[in-house]
């Protein structure tokens, strides 16, 4: 790496290695001297010249804390190391870049020193519309059907769906977002090269090929369960709003409802049986932390879009339909029309130069690879898929058996009746992807 810009990342990259994540005290010393200079304290064991004295029992507590972060310092990798990562189709993501999600922002001195990022998809504009889909890791058939089904539902309609990658609720809302051929993002407790749990290296990889894997700890770290509580704050801070499927009284899913809470994030929950435990932490949210109750993916989106806008049915769907169908019918609808008549989330005015040349280099019928797409655009592969994230994910283009595509009118846009995604979804995934 080269180049003040270079040696910021570096610095970045370094740091999440030196100190846990969520560390107020080394967030508070970024944003007043830069990460370089305090990288550069931290290697010679003293505090950063800030120009303000403090006072003596905080300088202290901060000398503790160099001296902390010093004890890792051999776990840093060369800049030739790190740049070796993205072999591994690892990158790193820093504040003020163009793919930072600025809503982290809002965790002050508790935002990650940088991201870790395993997957083509743009993550600040897939944040853009999204919703954190969590609940209980020991989750009933009830809780996975449900999650699957909202989780699929609001994929097909351009929103992202992003969770923790664990067993139960987690699963089956990845899952389902895939299967609508939608955006997830996996926000992991552990380094994004690490499959954890084991069991869904395949869903991983999966996430990673459709959306992006990402994490605050640097690439070979292993979960723990401090961790897990850690990464919470910022499955909350990157979504739109927070919806609880499950959780009991003690779930790991409410940590991340009274991170959106504090936030001042939209919180909504499903409701379930009086008698289930697993649904306990549900009924708190929506009784003690007025949360919104939510009983469908229309819901879910007509709570988290902005005011005047209303969540339409695609065509041939009947709006004020019950389940995953549209409501709202006769108000005007967020969508707006692409090439070839398909529905999308942003007007195509507003693409940028790149996204605009890579839509036009596509076909409407057949389908093209990444690499005759570039040909065609004159641009380079990393460009390329990066833009087709940002297209797929504003409803411009889709995949198809062979390649990518101009999306079709009328496809893919919310199914007519209640149920229809996640029987399409949860049958077809059961195979491959068991609960």
């Amino acid at each position: 790496m080269s180049g003040q810009a270079d040696g910021e990342q570096f610095a970045r990259a370094a740091l999440t290695y030196l100190a846990e994540p969520g560390d107020a005290r080394l967030g508070g010393l970024v944003r007043t001297c830069g990460a370089i200079r305090v990288l550069e304290a931290i290697k010679a064991g003293r505090l950063p010249v800030t120009g303000r004295p403090g006072n003596a029992a905080a300088r202290r507590a901060m000398e503790r804390a160099i001296q902390r972060w010093r004890v890792r310092l051999a776990e840093v990798p060369t800049a030739e190391n790190l740049t070796g990562l993205a072999k591994e189709g690892i990158r790193l993501v820093c504040p003020g870049e163009a793919e930072w999600p600025t809503r982290l922002a809002d965790l002050g001195d508790q935002q990650p020193y940088a991201l870790w990022l395993r997957g083509n998809a743009d993550l600040r504009f897939n944040c853009l519309r999204s919703v954190a889909i969590v609940g209980s890791r020991a989750a009933t058939a009830y809780g996975s059907y449900v999650a699957a089904e909202f989780a699929a539902s609001v994929a097909a309609r351009g929103w992202t769906v992003i969770s923790g990658g664990a067993y139960g609720i987690d699963a089956a809302a990845h899952r389902g977002a895939l299967g609508a051929d939608g955006v997830s993002v996996a926000v992991m407790a552990c380094g994004v090269d690490v499959p954890y749990p084991a069991g869904h290296k395949d869903l991983l990889d999966a996430i990673a090929a459709q959306g992006v894997v990402l994490s605050e700890w640097p690439p070979r770290r292993t979960a723990t369960r401090l961790r897990f509580l850690v990464r919470n704050r910022v499955i909350a801070a990157l979504a739109t709003g927070t919806l609880v499927v499950e959780a009991g009284q003690r779930s790991g899913a409410l940590n991340t409802a009274r991170h959106a809470r504090e936030l001042f994030r939209p919180l909504m929950a499903v409701p379930g049986p009086v008698t289930s435990d697993t649904s306990a932490g549900c009924h708190t949210i929506i009784r003690q932390w007025r949360g919104e109750l939510v009983t469908s993916a229309a819901d879910v989106i007509e709570y988290l879009s902005p005011v005047g806008e209303a969540v339409t049915g695609a065509a041939g769907t009947g709006a004020g339909e019950a389940g995953v169908a549209g409501v709202g019918g006769g108000k005007a609808g967020w969508e707006t029309r692409g090439r070839a008549g398909a529905a999308t989330v942003v007007p195509r005015d507003a693409l940028d130069l790149e996204s605009a040349t890579v839509l036009d280099a596509l076909p409407v019928r057949g389908g093209s690879g990444p690499a005759t797409i570039a040909t065609r655009a004159g641009l380079d592969i990393g460009t390329v898929l990066g833009c087709l994230g940002r297209l797929a994910a504003g409803g411009f283009v889709e995949r198809c058996e062979r390649g990518w595509r101009v999306r079709r009118a009328g496809e893919r846009g919310l199914p007519a009746r209640p149920g229809y995604v996640c029987n399409m979804v949860v049958k077809s995934f059961a195979r491959l992807f068991p609960f």
